[in-house]
């Protein structure tokens, strides 16, 4: 996912208004006391102001203007910018005791993704990028950064905390996550009755080909008002998907962790079961496939319940331990209920019934899932 912002700014050192002031004294062959009199100041302000020390206020612009002429915007634009100078050099001076906070990231990725300036990661450069990830996240600080990301974790609804260890790194792919969704564009209000109502339409899409489905899926969530992102995993965050709330506007956002067809369709509906299911508006439901069943709070139980009961039905669910451990009935089986044998084949494996590996893999689609709005 390629994030279009103006992140990187250089740094330039720009000079102090009092600079100008001095030239058209110069120019007028005027002295700073002359000046100091027709303003009807002291001799002393006037010095404070051309060495930068003392701020061009708008009375101070107005009165530059009737005495040189020049027009108190100019004034108050250089003084703008050189006060901005000054802070941005301040700011720098800082980034090198923020390198700390910097390194939880991983930059490398983000940098690939093009949420941050590309370049070798030397110290020094590495210095110059703190600025440009404020600026990825929203914040003004690594305080900022700590005060509205980190409190997510009080949120999270983790499937397999202990895997789920470097939270800096889940709050960039979150951070990923609020990005895409401020990219859609008019989008109804939720509406759950109608994501509800469209389940066997997204459950069909299991038998179309792999470049059709996110198109499809992304045009089916949004007629709900659901947001859905497909943002790759960085490295850390062990996880395959989320849903969440914001504000109003659920999103489903999914990291294309494990591309068989059998765990992401697993994955998708497990987090479209945590919106129709538990529509808490604070909660953050993270979540990590390789977890399954053993997962034990009981939203996540109620969210993989909710997906094995849309991919098979309960009612054909209890057939599966009647069907011959075939392929070509494993085949017929799918065909009976409408998904893909792959899907099927992922069952009997966590059921036990079947092993892991060898043809019964052959019978699973692989999945290149592309990281953006509109393909998949």
């Amino acid at each position: 996912m390629t994030i279009d912002t103006t992140l990187a700014w250089s740094p330039r050192q720009v000079s102090p208004p009092g600079d100008t002031l001095t030239e058209l004294l110069e120019e007028r062959g005027w002295s700073q006391a002359e000046l100091a009199r027709r303003m009807g100041r002291p001799s002393n302000a006037i010095s404070e102001i051309t060495l930068g020390e003392k701020e061009i206020t708008e009375h101070t612009a107005l009165e530059l203007e009737r005495v040189l002429g020049t027009p108190a915007q100019f004034w108050l634009a250089r003084e703008s910018r050189y006060r901005e100078s000054l802070a941005r050099q301040r700011e720098a001076a800082r980034a090198p005791e923020q390198l700390d906070w910097l390194d939880q990231f991983p930059i490398k990725q983000l940098q690939e993704a093009g949420c941050l300036p590309p370049g070798r990661l030397t110290p020094a450069f590495k210095a110059t990028l703190v600025a440009p990830l404020l600026a990825f996240f929203g914040v003004a600080s690594p305080e900022g950064w700590q005060q509205q990301y980190l409190r997510l974790e009080v949120a999270f609804r983790r499937a397999s905390p202990r895997q789920q260890t470097n939270n800096a790194a889940i709050t960039a792919w979150l951070r990923l996550g609020e990005i895409a969704a401020a990219q859609a564009r008019n989008l109804p209000a939720y509406d759950a009755a109608t994501l509800q109502a469209h389940l066997s339409a997204m459950r069909a899409l299991t038998l179309t080909p792999a470049t059709a489905i996110g198109p499809a899926l992304h045009r089916l969530c949004a007629q709900a008002g659901v947001v859905l992102a497909f943002v790759p995993s960085l490295a850390g965050t062990h996880v395959s998907g989320v849903a969440r709330w914001l504000g109003d506007r659920p999103l489903v956002q999914l990291s294309l962790r494990g591309k068989r067809n059998d765990v992401f369709w697993f994955s998708f509906f497990h987090e479209i079961g945590h919106i129709l299911k538990h529509p808490a508006k604070r909660a953050v439901f993270l979540d990590d496939a390789s977890a399954g069943s053993t997962a034990s709070s009981r939203e996540e139980q109620e969210a993989n319940q909710f997906a094995a009961d849309v991919l098979i039905p309960p009612a054909e669910a209890c057939r599966l331990g009647q069907i011959d451990l075939t392929a070509d009935a494993v085949r017929q089986f799918s065909q009976e209920i409408g998904v893909h044998p792959g899907i099927v084949v992922g069952r009997l494996q966590h059921l036990g019934l079947i092993g892991y590996g060898g043809p019964w893999e052959h019978m699973k689609d692989r999945y290149e899932i592309a990281a953006s709005q509109e393909h998949a």
